[in-house]
């Protein structure tokens, strides 16, 4: 078979000369290679600037400056004056001496027991202490002081009103009786009769809390029945 390609498109015959220009070509660059010259740089200068940069990044310590509270102040100085006098001079001030002693004429002012008097009235009032009230001779003739002298109303008896009346009123310190008043009561009339009574009744002994004589509230019931 015949071959068709032309002579001219033969690579074969080039191939020396394009190896000779790749031969020059590398021979060119080795000696510019060889031939390049670098400048030296101060590395001195990079140093600076890092320790510049780290001087800047250090946070300087601060310390808040501790206040004292200024001092008191010293206290005023007193000086201390002796009069010096000699023994003949004469003072111009006296003692005065008040006589204290007291004749049959002598007048003595009672306010203040009756200030007494009157803050013994605001005492408060016990219900239950040590030693409770007592009517002279006891209960016994409490009873019997109260049946002689009960007087039977005569509206109550025509009407047929009976009942227990029970009376409650306060004995103070010194025994008698007060603030009067019906507890529960029955009948007019004979709550009225209980209350008389019960006004009329001598003087007590006072009711004592730890020893000593105080207000007591006390309650007596009195029956009306009739016969």
């Amino acid at each position: 078979m015949e071959v068709k390609k032309s002579p001219k498109a033969d690579l074969e015959n080039k191939k020396n000369v394009f190896m000779q220009i790749g031969l020059v070509v590398t021979l060119a660059i080795v000696l510019i290679a060889f031939e390049w010259t670098t400048t030296d740089m101060d590395v001195s200068q990079f140093e600076m600037v890092d320790d510049l940069e780290a001087e800047e990044e250090i946070m300087p310590i601060t310390r808040q400056e501790e206040v004292k509270p200024p001092p008191p102040p010293p206290p005023p100085k007193v000086a201390d004056v002796l009069n010096i006098v000699e023994d003949d001079v004469e003072l111009d001030e006296e003692l005065d001496i008040e006589d204290t002693e007291m004749d049959d004429d002598t007048e003595v002012d009672f306010s203040d027991l009756a200030m007494d008097e009157e803050e013994a009235d605001d005492a408060p009032v016990f219900f239950i202490v040590e030693e409770m009230p007592e009517f002279p001779g006891g209960e016994a003739e409490l009873r019997k002081f109260i049946a002689t002298s009960v007087k039977y109303p005569v509206i109550a008896q025509e009407n047929g009103i009976q009942g227990r009346v029970y009376v409650s009123f306060v004995v103070n310190t010194k025994g008698k009786v007060t603030d009067v008043k019906i507890a529960r009561g029955v009948d007019p009339n004979l709550d009225k009769e209980a209350i008389r009574v019960v006004n009329s009744m001598p003087a007590w002994k006072p009711g004592k809390q730890r020893g000593k004589a105080v207000k007591v509230s006390y309650t007596v019931p009195i029956n009306f029945v009739l016969q």
